[in-house]
């Protein structure tokens, strides 16, 4: 059993071997006005560096691992501070400021055209936050595992009282009620899911480093999640299972013949089904990010147009802020909670039995 110290360390030097050093981006120009589209996207978009703050016209972030291979330049791997903020180009990479490849890595082709290189394995901001999630999950379950191997049958203590109920809560009222008797083959991924989208909602809302990045509101991680329960869904489906996607009982006849209307609903429910998943939970946790990020931004508008208004914004935009904060902790276990009930129902459907 690997000790709680031993993850600390782990997690410790995962920092210590980063080159975190703060880098600093030239000066802003005095006259440019405010942005909040761009101040929005920023912010909840992903990046090669982890911005932290800015201070007197200058950015300083904490640079990133960027990994890349194409036929023209080769491999390469290098620290994102080399790239000063999308200013200059690096071994023949650079990060394209237009569409169609804002804000990625490129590279000029020998016909001049510019490109995407090959394979982009590069650390950014919502990686490097995927890794800190990972990393205290590990320690917290393994912590959980080792104080119930030491205490044996006595009443939870400290993070067991903590976790114990969660865990009761996810086998209780999600698994058993939506699946049935085989709950407990289900029962592994249910609370990994739960747990993961849970402590990255919660961590997304905490915001200085190595926080507050947008993990669970990228349409990456949540079609990957998506794409877990419909496998998990398809490999564990029964003969049952197709039979009522065939011929759904209770159905009027004619619903199904001469034209098989009901089958072909029920066959593009396999696939809708994930692809609901994976958009509401995108969803709902960008969308509270961008609402925040919005109520900032009146601040900054309004003081383009006059100090005085900015100041007087400043104190509504801080209260509804305040309030959003405390909505999206609600939001934070909502959004579990809904992801993992939907795939224990899909999880149901798919073993269900002849009555």
């Amino acid at each position: 059993m690997i000790s709680k110290k031993v993850f600390l360390k782990v997690l410790v030097a995962i920092f210590l071997l980063l080159p975190a050093l703060p880098t600093k981006a030239g000066p802003s120009a005095p006259d440019e006005k405010f942005d909040p589209g761009y101040f929005i996207l920023d912010h909840i978009g992903d990046a090669y560096d982890w911005h932290v703050f800015d201070w007197n016209g200058k950015a300083f972030s904490v640079p990133l691992p960027v990994i890349l291979y194409s036929k023209q330049h080769g491999f390469h791997v290098f620290m994102s501070s080399k790239f000063h903020h999308g200013h200059s180009a690096h071994a023949g990479f650079f990060i394209a400021e237009e569409d169609p490849h804002r804000g990625k890595i490129v590279e000029t082709l020998a016909d001049g055209t510019v490109a995407r290189p090959m394979l982009d394995l590069s650390i950014t901001k919502n990686v490097f936050a995927l890794f800190v999630a990972v990393a205290f999950i590990l320690w917290l379950f393994l912590t959980v595992a080792k104080a119930y191997v030491r205490r044996g049958n006595q009443a939870p203590k400290g993070l067991q009282s903590a976790i114990e109920p969660l865990m009761l809560f996810v086998r209780d009222d999600i698994a058993r009620p939506a699946i049935g008797y085989k709950y407990k083959r289900f029962m592994p991924y249910l609370l990994t899911v739960f747990f993961f989208i849970l402590i990255n909602n919660l961590m997304g809302l905490i915001p200085f480093f190595p926080f507050g990045a947008n993990v669970t509101g990228n349409i990456a991680v949540t079609l990957v999640l998506a794409l877990a329960t419909f496998i998990i869904t398809m490999t564990s489906s029964t003969r049952m299972f197709w039979a009522h996607v065939v011929n759904t009982p209770g159905v009027p006849w004619w619903l199904k013949i001469p034209l098989p209307l009901m089958p072909l609903v029920e066959f593009m429910g396999i696939f809708i089904k994930p692809f609901v998943l994976m958009i509401r939970l995108f969803a709902n946790i960008t969308a509270g990010h961008i609402i925040m990020l919005g109520f900032f931004s009146l601040i900054f508008i309004f003081g383009d147009m006059n100090p005085g208004l900015g100041y007087g914004a400043s104190v509504v935009a801080v209260l509804f802020t305040l309030f959003m904060s405390f909505l999206e902790l609600l939001v934070a276990f909502i959004q579990a909670y809904v992801f993992t009930l939907l795939s224990a129902l899909y999880f149901g459907m798919s073993v269900q039995e002849h009555h």
